[in-house]
């Protein structure tokens, strides 16, 4: 399917300024406290959510929440004030209750359960998208998780629309309803799609019809156009975006800037002083080797969003350490 407006045939309730939440992605390995303190700097999101924490053989201690989320020590806030989510992730539902409640005691305010995490290493030990396989394995977590904590704490799950295929969506979206869920995150695609485009937002604008959760869109939502088009498919007011946040890391500020009528332009020196405040925070957490990586690693995805950086990105990888590789980025992007 073609997921633009001219090929939809069954369009939904137009789009409405005030009612628009937009989240950020959990995406392992990338959407750390940092990269989630920078996009919060940058504004516009409504909600963040945390890398997923695995609970396997024991419960996650509350010590261990408020390191690997620090946020949980701000009142589960960024330090703009935008709430970040603890997100847990495994298929042992007395393991992963006890840890929903010590996250709770180290500050969580909302827990979210991993059900869409495609990563083979992931689903080889019985986690994230494997379970889509199961749902009373879905209800059994989602139902344990809801009993070990108190009713002022929300908890929602994300999910795919399968594993190899799509037969057991339905139920695996009544069993986890069933259990108490508030919120569910759907992304577009099963597991056996991994990435590939397009997401099926016709799909989620189904499960949007027929479950009294709130249903949150996720998948190729990169800027305010295509979050149109997923709306006017799928009539959630509810998106979240995970690459399209890494490529373009102004994207939410300027969604909330067309939705409101506003102009938004983002200019260089903003940019390069954003790639700088990121930079510092990434030294006041890792080494220097690691620093280096990440950097890199946004530039491969920055690449997408940004053509100064796809023409030059060869050259900002070959860069041997940190002062390197900021120099060269603020010179690539005052040619432009």
């Amino acid at each position: 399917m073609n997921n633009s407006l001219e090929n939809d045939k069954t369009f939904k309730k137009t789009i409405k300024d005030n009612q628009i939440i937009l989240a950020v992605a959990p995406m392992e390995g990338v959407m750390d406290h940092t990269m989630r303190a920078l996009l919060s700097q940058i504004g516009g999101m409504d909600y963040l959510v945390s890398e997923f924490i695995r609970v396997t053989q024991y419960p996650i201690p509350s010590s261990s929440f408020k390191r690997l989320v620090p946020e949980n020590q701000n009142h589960a806030q960024t330090t703009h004030k935008h709430p970040v989510y603890t997100q847990l992730l495994g298929s042992n539902a007395e393991l992963m209750a006890e840890s929903a409640f010590n996250a709770v005691d180290a500050g969580a305010t909302h827990i979210d359960v991993n059900f869409g995490c495609p990563a083979k290493r992931v689903n080889g030990h019985g986690g994230g998208s494997v379970l889509l396989q199961s749902p009373n394995t879905l209800h059994e977590v989602m139902s344990s998780i809801r009993k070990s904590l108190p009713n002022n704490i929300p908890i929602s799950a994300k999910i795919r629309l399968g594993y190899e295929d799509e037969d057991l969506l339905f139920d695996n979206v009544a069993a986890i309803e069933a259990a108490g869920t508030n919120t569910l995150t759907v992304h577009g695609r099963t597991k056996k799609d991994g990435y590939k485009p397009p997401a099926r937002w016709e799909k989620i604008g189904t499960i949007q019809d027929r479950t009294k959760m709130v249903v949150v869109a996720n998948g190729d939502i990169i800027d305010f156009d295509s979050l149109l088009r997923c709306q006017s498919i799928t009539g959630c007011q509810h998106f979240m975006i995970g690459r399209g946040a890494l490529n373009n890391p102004f994207v939410f500020q300027q969604i909330r800037s067309k939705l409101n009528k506003q102009d938004n332009t983002v200019t260089t020196t903003t940019f390069i002083k954003l790639f700088a405040d990121y930079t510092a925070k990434l030294q006041d957490h890792y080494d220097d080797v690691a620093t280096l990586g990440r950097l890199k690693q946004w530039c491969g995805h920055l690449r997408f969003g940004f053509v100064e950086i796809k023409d030059n990105l060869q050259t900002l990888r070959r860069c041997q350490n940190i002062s390197e590789l900021t120099q060269t980025f603020s010179d690539i992007m005052k040619k432009t």
